[in-house]
């Protein structure tokens, strides 16, 4: 496994700092409706379907970020809210190296495309797109199969 890691100058002193590269969180929410579950079709790249989610603020705790992302993107409020797994393949989003906390939840009111996503429908996990995003296909066998 390669270091991530460079120096910068200080600015202070002219002396070299490490800086060290880190994955990023992100939290990702599998909303149950009746009728299915909730994907969003990404409105950026990758435009594919997708779990509603997103990176985690600096001070904000994973389970504010999925309340805040599932409001966001699908524009329901969520309730039982729990947490699934963690997926951490460095290859499971080209974009960056990033760190995936799932949560399932119930989802109230009315699915609404919003922010990232430019469409949204209910799946069952016959229904499920072809080309899903990032690691979702796996995350979402998990979730149908009951693996954790």
């Amino acid at each position: 496994m390669t270091a991530h890691k460079k120096t910068v100058e200080c600015p202070n002193c002219g002396e070299p700092i490490e800086v060290f590269k880190n994955p990023k969180p992100t939290v990702d929410i599998i909303i149950e409706m009746p009728g299915g579950i909730v994907l969003i079709h990404r409105k950026n790249e990758p435009k594919v379907w997708a779990i509603p989610g997103g990176f985690v603020d600096y001070g904000e705790s994973l389970e504010d970020a999925a309340v805040r992302e599932a409001k966001e993107e699908t524009g329901l409020d969520i309730c039982e809210l729990r947490q699934f797994h963690a997926y951490s393949d460095p290859a499971r989003d080209r974009r960056s190296h990033n760190i995936s906390v799932v949560f399932t939840a119930k989802g109230e009111g009315i699915p609404k495309a919003a922010s990232d996503a430019d469409d949204i429908a209910l799946f069952d996990k016959e229904s499920l797109p072809e080309h899903l995003g990032f690691d979702h296909r796996d995350i979402l066998d998990d979730y149908f199969s009951r693996r954790y």
